[in-house]
Parts: C-alpha cells; structure tokens; sequence
C-alpha cells in the first residue's frame, strides 16, 4: 500500500490557508496529508485592521481560527527557521520546543508549500526600534487604537503644553494602503472621541503623513491619488511628498526637509520585506529576495516546491509588458492559492498543471468612516461610492460566512449607536496591577 504523500505548507495568511483549504477539499481520502506550519493559530484578514483600530469592527473577527477551517489538516504552531530542500526537511520552533529546550524539530515532507508572506520593511532610523509602532498584526492596530486614546486622555490631563502637543501629534511613515487607511480611520476615530475630551478640540490634534515618494496609493491610480491628498488635507492632515523620516530619538519626529516634531506616536508601514526564512533555505531568490517562481507557481529549478503570494516573483501573464510580476496584494494572492492547490494535486496525479493567470481588478481603498477612493475595471470612485465598494469588495472576500455574518451585524450595529471611545491598555499588560501588589515592577508604556 503506498503511504500518503506528506505536503507541507509554510505560512498560514492568504496563501497558506487558502491552499490548505482547497487541498482539503480537492485531495481523496488517503491520498496526502497536509500540515501546516504557521506562527498563529489564525489568519488575520489585514484590509480590516484599519477598521479595528478604529473600533467599527471587533478584534476577533478581523481573524479566522486556522483549527476550525482547515479540520482536515494539521495545524503546527511554530516557525519555521531553515528549509533544506535536497533533504525534503524543514526546521521548525514550536512553543514546545521553546519549553522543553530542544531547540527546534525537523519536519520531512514530499511536497513544499512555500508562503511565510513578508514582514515589516525597517530602516536605519535612529529611534525607531524605540518608539515606532507597526501596523502588520491585529495586536499592533489594538495596540494603536489604545495608545492614540491614551495620548489623547494624557493631553487632556497634563498641565505641561509641550507633553500636551507632543501627545497630540501623531506622524505615519509610508502613503501606501497601510499608512493612509490606519491614518484616515484613527483620525476620523480620534475627531469624534474629541467631544467627549473638556479641553480636546479636533484641531487641536496634529496628523502628519510621511511618504518618500511624490504620491501616495499609487495602486489607485494618478488621478484618484491626488484626491486622496486633497481629501486628507481638507481634513487639516499634513501630508508631505518626497519626504522621508530621518530620525525619531528622544521622541522627536526629524524629516529630511527639516521639519522637527515632538512626538509620542510614530506608525512605521513604509513597506514590506521577504520573510528570513526564504534566506534560509537552498531555494532560488531573485534579486530582491524573493522566490524564483514560474507561471505554474512552483519554484523555478525546484522539483516538489511551490510557491504564491508576497514571497513568489510570480510572473505576469496578463500584463502588457512581458516580464512583470504579479503584484504582491491580498486580491492575487487568494487566487494563485486556488491555482496553486489544484496544480499540487494534479502533479500527484500525475495530470497536467495550468498557468496562474489573472487580470488585476483594481483597488479600492478606505479613507475614513463614509470616505474612500477606488479604481476598479477602469472606472474612478471617489468619497461615499467608493468607500461603500471597499466594504462591500472586502465583505465578500473576508473567509467564512460566520465573519462575514459578525462583521456585517457590526457594522449594522454601528450605524445605529455611538462609536467605542474606550482604551482597553492593560490588556497588553493583563499581570500589571498584581505585580505591583507584589511587590514588582510596574511594565514601563511607550
């Protein structure tokens, strides 16, 4: 009898788990057993978060539990650090591993899925390690929303008007998706808490957009980009072009065009970098770190190995030009998992693969509650159409009925009561207050 083959998938975001959900539902009783390694037990739909830090949707239905939608697989919490190819092995740390102090665990498979996504893109900048805040997981946009209201509730308290407009200016690093639509909601959030604040004016809060380049939600176009600048500086937001952080010590806020702002709150989302694991492993990079990837999705040179999403060059079949990639975003990465899982099942079938080929759509993108710019199969939208079509595009690609049943009943639900106003901070430090009565160290807050 022969033994199922073993595919392992690396990664648990969009590729990762939507391949392991079409796997599961494509592969015969028997035929292949799939383990997915992943650093969480969820995937975290990101296009939401924004709306999370804002509050309009709640945390936990931002996230899918990996568990419940992928029954047939096993899920493996842990990282994955090294891939040895030849070997058909993966390094991997679990939070057992960590405990028991083993180190780590080898994983054999047959079959490689490859979709670890990327992290956070940092630069050199001096104080930025200290005092900068992401915007990539759905801790870091609670993590956010909680700490834009603390400032808020410091300004009102203190006495001191340069800790009063240090705690009021709040500086975003990076115009793509991330910065803008984190900065438009916090800001929309943020203005209407104002009235509940004696001594907090709306005006009295200073929002900067940092950006390095001359234009920002490049994805939406030229012309819906300059709206998006207009809309965001009719709401008094400092939007700076070509302009870049050079420092954020002693939490003051440098540029390079001179401008100094003290600052309690700088949001980094200038950009994504590989995962470091695809530096690990014997698998071919292109030029910029990325996996070598071919039209079928497997990676170029590499028998047994596939690959989508942020970590693949893929390339482009539909573009006009020949030799482009397959941009790196949520719309293409969800269907190359769908090419990506049938190609590994007719590989083991011994079927002919197909080519991943698709069209990009367009981009929608939110800039606060009833604001919004898209620019989808050619036609530009702008303000309440287009805001309405980023949640309805985005309603219907969050995965499973039961999120998207929970985050419509929320937003219904928002359309008919006041906005959540309130920090839930002591959640990032849940042991604080019994350590104090302890005796111990209270946890120091940025």
């Amino acid at each position: 009898m022969t033994e199922p083959a073993r595919i392992l998938v690396v990664g648990g975001g969009y590729v990762g788990m939507y391949t392991a959900l079409h796997l599961q539902r494509k592969l015969r009783s028997g035929e292949a057993e799939v383990i997915v390694v992943t650093p969480d037990p969820y995937m975290t739909y990101q296009p939401f978060l924004p709306e999370a830090a804002a509050g309009s949707i709640s945390p936990r239905h931002v996230v899918v539990p990996l568990r419940r939608v992928l029954d047939k697989c096993k899920i493996v919490i842990g990282e994955a650090k090294s891939i040895d190819h030849a070997k058909r092995t993966a390094t991997v740390t679990t939070l057992a591993t960590e405990e028991e102090g083993t180190g780590a665990v080898e994983i054999t498979y047959d079959e490689l899925v490859l979709a670890p996504g990327s992290v956070s893109r940092t630069l050199p900048v001096p104080g930025l390690a200290d005092y900068g805040i992401g915007f990539k997981t759905v801790e870091e946009a609670i993590g956010l929303r909680n700490h834009v209201i603390e400032q808020m509730d410091i300004a009102s308290a203190t006495r001191d008007p340069a800790v009063r407009d240090a705690a009021l200016t709040f500086v975003f690093v990076g115009g793509g998706y991330a910065g803008v639509e984190a900065l438009g909601e916090l800001e929309d959030m943020a203005r209407y808490a104002a009235r509940y604040y004696h001594n907090v004016k709306p005006e009295d809060m200073r929002w900067i957009l940092v950006e390095a380049t001359g234009r920002i939600l490049p994805e939406v176009g030229e012309e819906m980009g300059k709206y998006a600048i207009r809309e965001l500086r009719r709401r008094n937001i400092d939007v700076r072009l070509d302009t870049r952080l050079d420092s954020c010590a002693d939490r003051v806020a440098v540029l390079s065009d001179g401008s100094r702002f003290p600052t309690r709150t700088v949001v980094w989302t200038a950009g994504v970098k590989p995962h470091p694991v695809l530096a690990a492993s014997d698998l071919p990079l292109n030029g910029r770190g990325r996996l070598a990837a071919t039209a079928r999705l497997t990676v170029e040179g590499a028998e047994h190995a596939w690959t989508a999403g942020d970590a693949a060059a893929v390339p482009d079949l539909s573009a006009a030009q020949k030799g482009q990639e397959c941009a790196p975003n949520a719309q293409h990465a969800v269907r190359q998992a769908k090419v990506l899982a049938e190609n590994v099942v007719a590989s083991l079938r011994g079927e002919p693969l197909k080519n991943y080929e698709h069209k990009y759509a367009g981009s929608v993108a939110s800039l606060g509650l009833h604001k919004g710019v898209a620019h989808v199969y050619g036609r530009k939208l702008k303000g309440y159409p287009a805001w309405l079509m980023h949640r309805t595009y985005h309603l219907s690609r969050v995965p499973t009925f039961n999120r998207k049943a929970r985050v419509l009943a929320e937003w219904t639900l928002a359309g008919l009561f006041k906005r959540e106003i309130v920090s839930l901070g002591s959640l990032e430090h849940p042991r604080a207050e019994f350590e104090l009565a302890a005796g111990g160290e209270p946890p120091k807050t940025k």
